[in-house]
């Protein structure tokens, strides 16, 4: 009798589940694997496509003039967004939960453009930040002139960064907001009364308690800046040049644009080599400065 309920436990429970592993199977773990497939052969949409083996990612490695420059790129804006996203989103969230008054409306102010479509955004700053535009006119009406971010090939990236900023630290700012707002008043009293100044709060008993969110959203920030192309393909197409050219911008072009299908998915695969091996570190330093049972 009991095990006879148990399979009937385990039909009901195999008919519930049924829809969603359908889900995960046809849209997720079956386009994987015609991804890796397809990285091992030259699918180019028109012509024959034949299996190459490993000819795709030794040419990615050892022949392609820009690849390392592209990945050089993409290391470069993930560390300074993931820096700046993070100081910046704990800031906003300890000055706003420090205020008297208006918690619920500055937080509802800096979390709106999180709504707002990134090309959409992209695009508006784009119109600010190109030659001529509000951006330069305004710096102009105070007698200044300064190089323009956008054609600059030393200054481009900065662009991503800022764009990039605007519309998403908001995310870590509620987070680390709402983690902050957890942590009980007697431990920040008592404290004060001990003689400890608000600095001394902050890094002996706010940071190690908030350590959790941190992690989170330091880890869910890198992963989205590796991958990061809406405001790459609105703001400067990867150019001038190629210095602005981010991964996920590369596996566009190769896809999307020159139609080698099979060469972009050695470069997809070796994005999420990088994603799995960031994480990875990411992982093992938490043990250091993540506090769960503090």
């Amino acid at each position: 009798m009991a095990s006879r309920r148990r399979r009937g436990d385990a039909t009901t429970a195999a008919l519930f589940l049924a829809p969603g592993l359908l889900g995960l199977t046809l849209f997720l773990l079956l386009p994987l694997a015609a991804s890796l497939a397809l990285s091992f052969t030259n699918w180019q949409v028109m012509g024959e496509t034949s299996f190459i083996g490993l000819a795709n990612y030794r040419r990615l490695f050892t022949a392609d003039p820009v690849f390392w420059g592209v990945l050089a790129t993409t290391l470069a804006y993930t560390a300074e967004y993931l820096v700046l996203n993070i100081v910046l989103a704990l800031a906003m969230a300890v000055w706003i939960s420090s205020l008297p008054w208006g918690r619920t409306l500055f937080r509802l102010v800096f979390f709106l453009p999180t709504f707002t479509p990134l090309v959409g955004v992209a695009l508006v700053w784009l119109l600010m930040l190109s030659p001529g535009g509000v951006i330069e006119w305004g710096f102009a009406g105070l007698g200044l002139t300064v190089p323009n971010i956008i054609t600059d090939p030393r200054l481009a990236l900065q662009a991503i960064v800022l764009v990039s900023l605007w519309s998403h630290f908001g995310y870590n700012m509620l987070l680390f907001g709402a983690a902050l707002e957890a942590i009980p008043a007697t431990y920040l009293d008592a404290a004060a009364i001990d003689g400890a100044g608000a600095w001394a709060r902050f890094w002996k008993i706010k940071l190690p308690l908030i350590s959790p969110s941190l992690f989170f959203g330091t880890v869910l920030t890198a992963i989205t800046s590796l991958q990061t192309f809406d405001q790459v393909y609105a703001l400067t197409r990867g150019g001038p040049g190629s210095s602005t050219t981010t991964l996920g911008y590369a596996i566009y072009n190769q896809g999307f644009v020159v139609y080698r299908l099979g060469y972009a998915s050695s470069i997809a695969w070796v994005l999420f080599a990088v994603i799995m091996a960031l994480t990875a570190l990411q992982l093992h330093l938490q043990r250091r400065w993540v506090h769960y049972d503090a």
